[in-house]
């Protein structure tokens, strides 16, 4: 994996502007801030947490691991609480993918499609090739 970042850019902070890869590809649907058994955490850094830990269980199933993400796209239904809780969710970030920083978005949404859902996170992954 490549992280293209132009030299004369300023350098981004949790996020790559972009990445090359080449390997087997691995796509995960959005994930909720929801448990195998369908219940969601309550505040919304859980939730992060929650949806983060899903996405690393389905990359399990295909014997991918964090550092194989290269894009994640984040939905919110309030930027202003994905912004206020920044630093918290960095933290659970770390402790959940690690310091691997692939390109990333994030926008808000009117609404998911579950009620209760406040984030929905959805990765690509490549594992490379051998």
């Amino acid at each position: 994996m490549e992280i293209l970042q132009p030299a004369h850019w300023p350098r981004p902070k949790g996020y790559a502007n972009g990445v090359a890869a080449s390997g087997r590809m691995i796509f995960v649907s959005g994930m909720i801030g929801w448990d195998a058994q369908g219940q969601f955490a309550l505040d919304f850094v859980g939730q992060v947490r929650q949806a983060l830990k899903n996405v690393v269980e389905v990359l399990a199933e295909a014997n991918a691991r964090p550092e194989h993400i290269v894009r994640m796209t984040w939905y919110v239904v309030n930027k202003d609480e994905y912004k206020s809780a920044y630093k918290e969710i960095g933290r659970v970030y770390r402790e959940i993918i690690g310091t691997h920083y692939p390109a990333m978005t994030a926008v808000q949404v009117a609404a998911l499609i579950e009620e209760a859902a406040r984030v929905e996170i959805e990765v690509t992954a490549v594992i490379p090739a051998k």
